[in-house]
This record gives C-alpha cells, structure tokens and sequence, in this order.
C-alpha cells in the first residue's frame, strides 16, 4: 500500500519549522554564518544565554568563550572542524551575558547547500551544570571513600551481597 505524498507547501514548512526552533527553550539553537557570526537566536538561546536577539545577532559567537579559548582561536578551531567533518561537539564552561559561567553541551553541524557550498553552521548548546555538578560530587565521594579505606590498617573491610 503506498501512502499517498502531500504536495511541499515551502512557506507553511519554514514556518513550522520556525515555530519548533522558537518553541523549544531547553536547548539554544541558532545559525551562524560561515565566519560565525550569529545570524538567528531562538527562545532557548535567550533564555540559556541571557541575550535578547537584538543585542546578540551579528556578533561573533567567540563571545560565549572564555579568554583563555579565545586567545588559542578554540572557536575558530571548532568551526574549521565542522567544516572538515560535518560536526563538531563537545562539553565546556561558556559564558553568559551576565557573566556566569554554565557547563555546556556544544554541536555545531556544517550546512551545505545542493552545490555542497558551506553556507553556515547550526549550533545547539544545552546546560549540563546541574549533571555535571551531580557527577562531580559522586566522584568527590568515591575519593573520600577510597582513601578512607586506603588508610584503614587495624580492620578487615569487605563488600557483602544482600544473599
């Protein structure tokens, strides 16, 4: 059985899909061009990030890194990474308009055009702070155990199952 194909209606998609970008807020999603300059902000970005679109679009994207990453052109780097291969991800500190600092999920994807031209990058940043500081504190636990067993000379210490 096939399954009959709706006619594309362009318009009605892009705003669709700019309705979803707009709607989503856990997540800051936004283009930049092939420089980095940011070209679009959606909700979450504002609400991650702390910069209205006005005050944000057409900046670097550099402005969300810290100086030490600035001064080794990290952001630069990432960019000609995801040029290279498609995508580029990973997890760091990056900045907030008030300064604060949050530990992100960063992907940047490449966008191509029919030609295969680079157009631009998407990229979509998340705020891992609260997982991060979760995970950070079960090692810190983990350590302070260790040594506590580590030091124990005067007693046998040994792990029983519930059986």
């Amino acid at each position: 059985m096939q399954i009959p194909q709706r006619a594309k209606q362009p318009e009605q998609a892009d705003d669709i899909f700019r309705f979803l970008v707009d709607a989503i807020d856990e997540y800051a999603i936004f283009a930049l061009d092939r420089e980095g300059h940011i070209l679009t902000w959606n909700l979450g970005a504002q609400r991650l990030k702390g910069y209205a679109p006005e005050e944000i679009i057409g900046s670097h994207f550099s402005r969300f890194y810290g100086a030490e990453d600035v001064a080794r052109n990290h952001p630069a780097n990432e960019l000609a990474y995801a040029a290279k291969h498609g995508k580029y991800e990973e997890e760091g500190w990056r900045y907030r308009k008030d300064g604060s600092k949050f530990w992100a999920n960063v992907v940047i994807t490449a966008l191509y055009d029919e030609a295969g031209e680079l157009r631009g990058f998407g990229k979509v940043t998340r705020d891992l702070t609260e997982k991060k500081r979760a995970a950070d504190l079960l090692r810190e636990s983990e350590e302070r155990l260790r040594l506590m067993v580590e030091v124990v000379q005067d007693y046998a210490i040994f792990m029983l199952d519930p059986k």
